[in-house]
């Protein structure tokens, strides 16, 4: 271990710590305190700029041996990923001008890093809870809505579980093998042994707890819903990308073999289908948003059936393009002084009336979201398919596939609500911020780039 090694390597995960430190000094030196939301800013821009350094230099360290270690894929996962948080951090602006909100958005994006570099399962498991434990308090801060001490508590006891999901299967899995390395997850994704195979399938569920996958997903939508607008799209992206991510690095290339690959394949393909069935019958445009985020983990997962070089290429595009059109739809939705008027699918009749921009934003959002040809939904989805189609598992696609169509239904509903229909009485009208705007262009911008050359995108992998 050399201190230029860790430095470099670790040099995302560094300025977002020298983040939290300042914005905390900055809370106890100040009795109104500002600045916080420029400076979160600058930081996290700062962080995702240098992870795309670190990737298009072709950097690869492993400054603790065995622990965390850097190449050219995390790099440009953590810079990805980082460049998201930027529009979900203008959201904020109106809800939270001050506060504890971006020392705790800061603190999780720290556990994000961690955890795309981690090489062991204790690294794994920190980086996975410094991720998940500030989003607690992040629901927790919706002030507005008296859901949110409910919806903070649910999302906790999930989170919980989840966790210990997982450190049982590590257990298990450390007691076959006496190692704490990620590789011996892979390893045993072939192995016959009841304490192995025990292991494997606690882990994989600790994983579908964390994505909220059929039928551990009860308590998200309530999450979804009481929390604040960017919370709720800050897990919906970064949370959700985050689950993904760190369960790629899990299984690596490893091929699915035996019980794993029914596992794998069934309960994300119910997820598709439930989630997209439920999402019908939404009322609150969050609560939709939630059980579309559950069919679109379902289609994620689905990736892992495919080989394994083409498995970042899919998981890292449709993550990509889902949190772009997903920030989008969220920066576009009419402010209101009430939350849960703001939240209710009615306010969205007759939108393109009183507001074309948002109602064009939400419809762009909504097409690709439900994978319809030519935006960036439709090759994330396709490279997903494609991919389970060449590793032999046709049935599978074609399933998820006929799963997928149910979900076009909801998503066009609201486009028949913003263009179709009578404008809503929405009450007092507030007008978008220059934040929101903003983080629907930085949004905007990328999703047109990735319609026009996917091809170029996805090569970058």
């Amino acid at each position: 271990m050399s201190w230029q090694s860790v430095f470099t390597a670790m040099l995302p995960e560094h300025l977002l710590l020298v983040g939290i430190v300042l914005l905390l000094v900055l809370e106890i030196a100040s009795d109104k305190p500002r600045g916080a939301l420029g400076l979160s800013l600058v930081i996290v821009a700062g962080a995702s700029a240098a992870a795309a350094w670190l990737h298009c230099t072709g950097y690869a360290a492993a400054p603790f041996p065995g622990h965390f270690s850097l190449d050219a894929s995390s790099a440009l996962a953590k810079a990805v990923v980082l460049a998201l948080a930027v529009p979900v951090l203008l959201l904020a602006r109106d809800d939270f001008p001050e506060g504890p909100f971006y020392p705790l958005f800061l603190s999780s994006l720290y556990g994000f890093c961690l955890m795309l570099s981690s090489d062991s399962f204790l690294t794994l498991f920190l980086g996975l809870e410094i991720m998940s434990l500030p989003v607690y308090v992040l629901v927790l801060l919706a002030f507005g809505r008296p859901e949110s001490p409910e919806a903070a508590l649910k999302y906790l006891v999930l989170g919980g579980t989840a966790s210990a999901m997982f450190l049982m299967g590590v257990s298990l899995l450390y007691g076959g093998s006496a190692t704490l390395a990620l590789s011996s997850f892979a390893a045993a994704l072939g192995a016959h042994d009841a304490m192995a195979i025990a292991g494997i399938v606690l882990v994989i569920l600790a994983f579908f707890l964390k994505a909220a996958i059929v039928p551990f997903h009860a308590w998200a939508p309530d999450a979804y819903e009481g929390a604040s607008l960017p919370v709720t799209a800050y897990m919906a992206t970064i949370i959700k990308a985050g689950v993904l991510l760190a369960a790629l690095r899990l299984f690596g290339t490893a091929p699915m073999s035996g019980p794993m690959i029914g596992l794998i394949a069934f309960l994300p393909l119910v997820s598709i289908v439930w989630g997209n069935l439920t999402a019908m019958r939404q009322t609150s445009f969050r609560r939709m948003i939630a059980y579309s985020s559950i069919a679109h983990a379902g289609y994620l997962f689905y990736a892992f059936l495919g080989d394994g070089p083409g498995r970042l290429q899919a998981v890292v595009f449709y993550l990509l393009a889902y949190g772009l059109l997903n920030v989008l739809a969220f920066a576009s939705i009419p402010p209101n002084d009430d939350d849960a008027t703001r939240d209710r699918l009615d306010t969205l009749r007759g939108l393109f009336q009183r507001d074309p921009y948002a109602a064009v934003m939400i419809g762009i959002a909504m097409l690709s979201l439900a994978g319809i040809p030519p935006f960036p939904g439709f090759v994330a989805k396709f490279l997903i398919f494609k991919n389970v189609i060449a590793a032999g598992y046709t049935l599978y696609a074609v399933l998820g596939l006929v799963g997928s169509y149910l979900g076009i239904y909801f998503y066009l509903r609201v486009i028949q609500m913003m263009f179709m229909s009578p404008e809503a009485d929405t009450g007092t009208r507030v007008a978008h911020g220059r934040a929101a705007l903003a983080a629907s262009v930085l949004c905007l911008v990328p999703t047109i780039a990735i319609a026009v050359f996917p091809g170029w995108v996805f090569g970058r992998f």
